[in-house]
């Protein structure tokens, strides 16, 4: 069996915490740069370390048969998602909001409808459309969609976001925030509405595999985790 971790950071060492409080213990490397690692007692499972951004797709496809990830990679990156693969466990780690921010001194911009208005300014008054930053692009246009705005195109950003406010690249962001303090480093308001998605990273498993085939070659390891992939 297959499992995808995250690769780096605060997150690496959450996920592997908290599998080793379940009694799964993940015996890593001295070296944090290094991707050698076993799962102790279990040697049929192979450990994968690999950026958070890359798992769902491989889930997808059937190349990881579990993956840790965040719920808003997940939509993000795999339409229909729950066709494709199954939410096993929340981890309880990882707790973030998608949503959207504008500059601080937009007063009158509180909610979709303002900023509708805004983007028809844009277009009509200004001579383009309402610039949006955002590395979920597809999140970001069901939501739209949904509300009904269309004045607007999406920048692609796979990093500091905020920035491209103040660069000028951007008017709007859509990102991903835990406690917002990043916006309010960069001059920016996140609307007063609820999240596109609240978020938190969860254990997956890929349904390209048969569920029932996998839960009797790893008893011992879904039991620790308390998890009935049957359910």
């Amino acid at each position: 069996m297959k499992l995808g971790v995250p690769s780096k950071g605060r997150l690496k060492k959450e996920v592997l915490s908290w599998f080793n409080h379940k009694g799964v213990e993940i015996i890593t490397s001295e070296d944090d740069r290094s991707y050698a690692a076993k799962v102790t007692g279990f040697s049929d499972i192979q450990l994968f370390f690999l950026p958070p951004v890359e798992i769902p797709t491989l889930l997808s496809k059937g190349v990881l048969d579990l993956g840790v990830t965040g719920q808003d990679l997940i939509e993000e990156k795999i339409p229909e998602w729950d066709n494709y693969v199954k939410e096993l466990k929340k981890l309880g780690i990882g707790h973030a909001d998608l949503v959207i921010a504008v500059p601080e001194f937009w007063v009158d911009v509180s909610n979709l409808e303002d900023l509708d208005e805004v983007a028809k300014i844009f277009r009509n008054k200004i001579g383009f459309r309402l610039r949006i930053a955002t590395k979920y692009h597809n999140l970001a246009r069901k939501y739209l969609k949904k509300f009904g705005m269309t004045d607007y195109m999406l920048i692609d950003s796979q990093g500091a976001t905020e920035g491209l406010i103040k660069n000028e690249v951007a008017e709007v962001v859509i990102d991903i925030t835990s406690t917002g303090q990043t916006f309010k480093s960069n001059n920016l308001k996140i609307l007063p509405i609820d999240p596109i998605i609240k978020s938190e990273v969860a254990l997956f498993a890929s349904l390209k595999r048969k569920q029932k085939i996998m839960l009797d070659q790893n008893k011992s390891f879904f039991k620790k985790l308390s998890i009935n992939l049957l359910d």
